[in-house]
């Protein structure tokens, strides 16, 4: 079996492979099986922490012919778990180690020996198997029954698959593939396993089983371990008592079940137990990587509920607490500990990207929360300087912050107008990638309501171009965040940047944005429509320059497959037309789109009906300017509507049960009678 490797690598790395490499592997090939077994004894010893030797064994080609003597019949039990061993610990070196280990299809020889009836060179086997599978390659789910198979041989057997299965299980295949082979059942009597080891690889397992998975969720919650649920069997992991990683693997747990449905966010396991135990990880006596766990953790399991959220904002100054995640390692970390000082400042970012995380999660909702967050020490100045850290991780969850704050009027008005947050947010939204992109926007649609003080200098920037832009994007949620950002801006605007939106946009993709297959973009588009024909001197001038356009596209909604919403929202703009002064003939000359409004009035749904009747309200108005001409402009269309029936229908709806509708036709009535 050959291993090839590349030249220039063998090359390069050849220049430092000393004698004694050589020699390790000359004693593979001598023909006394003793010697063989003691040359592979010595390089046993010898590769353990060497990585340059385990790199210079394998580019002298060790590894086929450890493979060789591991598949030999003829090869003695205790030779072939050396081997297995010394391939274990070839492993543990670098990633490109494993590669060349793969390359040398190591996996299926490993597979193999595991049929093998001996205990010791199973867990030799797996021991290896387990090292290349949690590195990033992902074993064949067709090992899986096999696996599960040896599950009960021993301890060590249990915790080596069920770090395998852990640390493979990355997609909801994946989740329904260990499902379907009995890993619940298989994997919950190993948490009352004697060996701490063994637990938390199970708990592990169970973790990644339930992440985003109802079923197996749902099915976890009824599992009996020992007599005891599951979740309880979860909550006495949580305690103050256990190792800290068992905590926080085992709310890890709850949390995801949660997520999934199977366990209700009121429940007294996630309020009293998950929750607090959560919130304890934030504290700064704990090392960096639990803080981040647990920040992190914490703001997936609230993230959908404003009453956890209340709950965590109230729990152990959790709010002031985290604003310590901004000013790491403090002093009260061990200094004394230069390595782990080292590791700290390395990943200081983590700390500030969960506390983003966190404080976006605890905001989502609540006014008074948001209120307390603005005010946290320098809170606003931190979440401006994350919008242009280097790491992408943080800016995302800057902006997930600033989006979720963005959500208050009070904030948009107050702190938002302070800081001047609208130009960092601009900054980062040239070449940002889509996940960014999308939050930035979202947050620029916040930014640009009518009560937002940054609408102004927005405005003035030139956001229009850029925002024009997003709408071509292949992504439905940025084509949604850029015509909802026109729509907020068109809200009451003054002509010049109605027009200017109209001509930036360019009514082809404005047509193409109304027949868009996403119906949030269709639904945004037509706001953006029914914003810029408001007002009559802007509904007159948009209609007599793309009238031909609009009426088409009104058309071919109101003739289409769409739901309720967009129907409506499509007759208010015919509404809006209606109230035009010269766009209303746009209305009233085409007898097709009458009929459809009139069918529209006898609609089996209230908002369709009064959607239907403002419109005809609006085309038979009578003006009161003291014109003669538009007086008899409104005495013919009332006329004419007459004439197609559309009094009877008004006359039928003063009798409707709906208070609204019978006062919409009433006053369209009246106009009959003035």
């Amino acid at each position: 079996m050959a291993c090839m490797l590349e030249a220039p690598l063998r090359i390069s790395v050849l220049s430092e492979v000393t004698a004694t490499s050589r020699h390790y592997v000359d004693r593979l090939f001598d023909p006394d099986p003793q010697k063989v077994l003691q040359g592979v004894i010595d390089m046993k010893n010898a590769v353990i922490g060497n990585n340059k030797q385990k790199a210079n064994l394998i580019v002298l080609g060790a590894v086929p012919r450890l493979l060789y003597l591991l598949q030999q019949p003829s090869s003695s039990l205790e030779l072939r778990t050396e081997c297995a061993v010394v391939l274990g610990s070839l492993a543990m070196g670098t990633e490109n180690n494993i590669k060349s280990l793969v390359d040398c299809h190591i996996i299926p020889a490993l597979l193999q020996g595991l049929l093998s009836q001996d205990l010791s060179f199973i867990e030799a086997c797996l021991r290896c198997l387990r090292t290349v599978f949690i590195s990033p390659v992902t074993p064949d789910p067709t090992v899986i029954p096999h696996l599960m198979s040896l599950l009960s041989r021993s301890q060590r057997t249990q915790e080596y698959i069920t770090q395998v299965f852990s640390h493979c299980c990355k997609t909801p295949e994946h989740q329904t593939v260990l499902y379907n082979h009995g890993a619940i059942q298989n994997i919950a009597p190993l948490l009352m396993s004697p060996s701490y080891k063994v637990q938390m690889q199970a708990l592990k397992c169970f973790s990644v089983l339930a992440y985003e998975n109802s079923q197996v969720s749902m099915t976890l919650v009824n599992v009996l371990v020992d007599g005891e649920l599951l979740s309880q069997v979860f909550v006495k992991m949580m305690q103050r008592d256990r190792p800290i990683e068992m905590q926080l693997t085992a709310a890890k747990c709850l949390t995801y079940m949660c997520r999934a449905g199977a366990i209700r966010t009121d429940d007294t396991c996630i309020v009293m137990k998950t929750l607090p135990c959560l919130v304890r990880m934030c504290s700064k006596d704990r090392l960096l990587e639990e803080r981040v766990e647990g920040a992190e953790t914490l703001a997936y399991l609230m993230e959908p509920d404003v009453e956890l959220q209340r709950i965590a904002s109230i729990t152990d100054h959790l709010v002031a607490m985290l604003a310590d995640y901004f000013k790491y390692p403090s002093s009260v970390s061990a200094i004394s500990d230069i390595k782990r000082l080292d590791h700290d400042l390395k990943h200081a970012h983590e700390l500030r990207q969960a506390a983003f995380k966190l404080y976006a999660s605890l905001g989502a909702n609540d006014e008074d929360i948001r209120k307390k967050i603005t005010e946290t020490e320098n809170m606003m100045d931190r979440i401006v300087s994350g919008l242009s850290e280097s790491s992408i991780k943080v800016r995302l969850a800057a902006v997930r912050c600033l989006h979720s704050l963005s959500r208050s009027v009070q904030q948009l008005r107050t702190s938002f107008h302070d800081h001047a947050v609208w130009k960092p947010l601009m900054k980062l939204l040239q070449n940002a990638p889509d996940e960014v992109l999308v939050m930035a926007s979202s947050t620029l649609c916040n930014l640009l309501l009518e009560f937002s003080p940054s609408k102004e200098p927005i405005l003035e920037s030139g956001v229009v171009e850029l925002l024009c832009s997003l709408t071509q994007s292949d992504s439905p949620a940025l084509r949604v965040n850029g015509i909802w950002a026109l729509m907020n801006m068109a809200f009451q605007a003054d002509q010049k940047v109605k027009v200017e939106i109209v001509r930036a946009l360019g009514t082809e993709q404005l047509f193409r944005l109304l027949s868009d297959p996403d119906a949030n973009v269709l639904m945004k588009t037509l706001g953006l429509l029914r914003n810029l024909l408001s007002t009559r001197p802007h509904i007159d001038q948009i209609m007599s320059s793309h009238g031909k356009q609009i009426m088409q596209a009104v058309t071919l909604i109101l003739e289409g497959e769409h739901g309720i919403e967009v129907k409506e929202q499509t007759l208010c703009i015919l509404g809006n037309i209606a109230d035009g002064n010269t766009a209303k003939e746009l209305i009233m000359t085409n007898d097709d789109m009458l009929q459809k409004i009139k069918s529209y009035m006898g609609h089996s749904n209230v908002k369709l009906q009064l959607a239907a009747t403002f419109c005809v309200s609006n085309l038979i108005w009578n003006e009161e300017d003291g014109e003669d001409c538009a007086a008899t402009g409104s005495q013919e269309r009332q006329d004419k509507l007459r004439e197609m029936g559309f009094v009877d229908i008004l006359h039928k709806l003063t009798q409707a049960s709906d208070p609204n509708l019978c006062d919409r036709a009433k006053t369209a009535m009246q106009q009959y009678l003035a």
